[in-house]
């Protein structure tokens, strides 16, 4: 059982996830026009309206609510709330998209060790958060025990060259 403590459940990616809609339509429209997802194959046993997409390596699957007046109203933008987030290749790019589809979206921006993530924050027709961001500029560090893992496969080696140089400069400091 020890060695796999670091995934007990021999887990290979994330496949997809599910968002309870109002519409189907209003959803699918969103996730095309603005996401970038498309449509696939969904089986035909289902005896439920929904519709999957797919993008990213990532899989959406809209399901319609069984009581779409009930579904809780969309609240203010909160980048603390629950949200999925995709990175993006320009920030300025995906901003003036979306001012361009009049969404409305919240800024912010994280710095760590004097590197800088943006953030974009805005709904789907559901209030579902949606984050778009360019955070593979922070390399992803375990805590302890783990190999080093980046956000990005083509910026991998340089910031992992660059972690590794600093991690040898404190080493040689002590």
């Amino acid at each position: 059982m020890k060695e796999n403590m670091g995934n007990p459940l021999q887990l290979k990616s994330l496949n997809h996830i599910s968002v309870v809609c109002r519409s189907v339509t209003e959803s699918l429209d969103f996730y095309q026009n603005v996401l970038g997802f498309f449509p696939i194959r969904r089986p035909g046993s289902f005896n439920f309206d929904g519709a999957w997409l797919f993008n990213y390596s990532i899989g959406i699957h809209l399901l319609q609510s069984e009581d779409p007046e009930g579904m809780p109203k969309t609240s203010a933008i909160n980048p603390k709330d629950n949200h999925i987030s995709f990175q993006c290749e320009s920030m300025s790019a995906v901003e003036k998209k979306l001012t361009e589809m009049k969404i409305e979206y919240v800024k912010a921006r994280v710095e760590e060790g004097g590197v800088y993530v943006d953030q974009l924050f805005f709904h789907d027709p559901d209030g579902l958060m949606i984050e778009i961001c360019n955070c593979d500029n922070i390399p992803v560090v375990p805590l302890a025990g783990e190999s080093l893992r980046m956000c990005s496969l083509v910026s991998c080696s340089v910031q992992q060259k660059q972690l590794l140089e600093t991690i040898s400069a404190l080493h040689i400091e002590k």
